[in-house]
């Protein structure tokens, strides 16, 4: 019984210690300001050009190795092979010790979602060996090879859902 009470207090107190909370079966809220510490280089893994499949579609993320304290990134959605949906263009650096990952959304004419100076923020929240929790979006290393991204998608009535983005290096793809 000591053994089960001190469980449950070790995870309710790391829990607190970065104020976090289930956001998703994957996926984490920042609940307070204390968040972990990380660099760049906890998620320089992630330099390189990557396919997967999701939400109906193609996608691709390419990101740039770490400089400066930051990498850069774009994405696309594709579907039927020759229907670009959207894009991104995402930021992770270093903020304060720990990470926030930024980005905006944009239609396939370029045209933005968000308003010109808005931008979608996402700060680190818990760090593991092989996950980095962001706020609503989870990455996961599989291996060298492979990654996966955990994303909580807020839907018009209000519920929220989880989507998994698996993607593999494009160099690995025949």
């Amino acid at each position: 019984m000591y053994r089960f009470l001190s469980f449950i207090l070790l995870a309710v107190t790391s829990s607190l210690v970065y104020g976090q909370e289930k956001e998703t079966a994957n996926t984490l809220k920042l609940t307070g300001t204390s968040r972990p510490k990380a660099t760049i280089n906890d998620i320089a893994w992630l330099a390189g050009h990557w396919k997967g499949t999701a939400l109906g579609g193609v996608t691709e993320e390419i990101w740039s190795p770490p400089m400066a304290n930051s990498m850069m990134g774009s994405y696309r959605l594709i579907k039927n092979d020759t229907l670009v949906v959207f894009y991104e263009i995402v930021t992770i650096t270093e903020d304060n010790g720990s990470l926030t990952l930024k980005l905006k959304h944009f239609n396939k004419d370029l045209t933005g979602w968000e308003e010109k100076n808005e931008v979608r923020e996402f700060k680190l929240v818990k760090k593991e060996k092989n996950k980095l929790w962001f706020e609503g979006m989870t990455f996961e290393v599989i291996d060298e090879n492979n990654f996966q991204v955990f994303l909580a998608i807020q839907k018009r009535n209000g519920d929220v859902i989880e989507e998994v983005f698996p993607y593999k290096k494009a160099s690995t793809i025949k």
